[in-house]
């Protein structure tokens, strides 16, 4: 999914890699960001203390009429490995993204393996019996309905 940004005439226009950087420098970024991993795990940090080094899945929250829906990218992630929880209006994704098994000899890996977390508090009261989980090409949609807001009523008086 690529974001929007404005570009130098005011224009919004969808982001893509510049064609002026040579792909390998995206190659080398990737490399730099697991050294840094390996740095981390050195000196005795876990890697999700640094969560923009690729352990926060990339996510969207989007507010309907009825529901607050938000979509959590989990690729090859299986659904018995994702763990979503609900406290007040704190949704937590928690998942793990497992070694696959290899009969071969592995050259090259730009694929990241390990535990992903997502946390996110929604704009407003959840239905706690209204949320429901989906796990669906490698898209994990949790859709949390909103509570019907009061209305207010005659008390009679006695």
């Amino acid at each position: 999914m690529t974001q929007p940004v404005i570009s130098d005439d005011n224009q919004v226009r969808p982001w893509t890699r510049p064609a002026s950087v040579p792909p390998n420098v995206w190659v080398e970024l990737d490399r730099l960001r697991d050294d840094l991993r390996r740095l981390l795990g050195r000196i005795g940090l876990p890697e999700t203390a640094v969560p923009a080094l690729g352990t926060m899945p990339a996510a969207d929250v989007e507010e309907t009429d009825d529901a607050f829906v938000v979509e959590v990218e989990l690729p090859g992630v299986r659904k018995d490995d994702v763990v979503v929880s609900l406290d007040a209006r704190r949704l937590t994704v928690d998942a793990e993204r497992r070694e696959r098994r290899r009969t071969g000899v592995l050259h090259r890996r730009t694929r990241a393996v390990g535990h992903l977390h997502y946390e996110v508090v929604v704009p407003g009261e959840v239905d706690e019996q209204g949320v429901t989980a989906t796990l669906d090409d490698g898209v994990l949609t949790v859709r949390l309905g909103k509570l019907a807001p009061l209305r207010a009523r005659r008390i009679p008086v006695s």
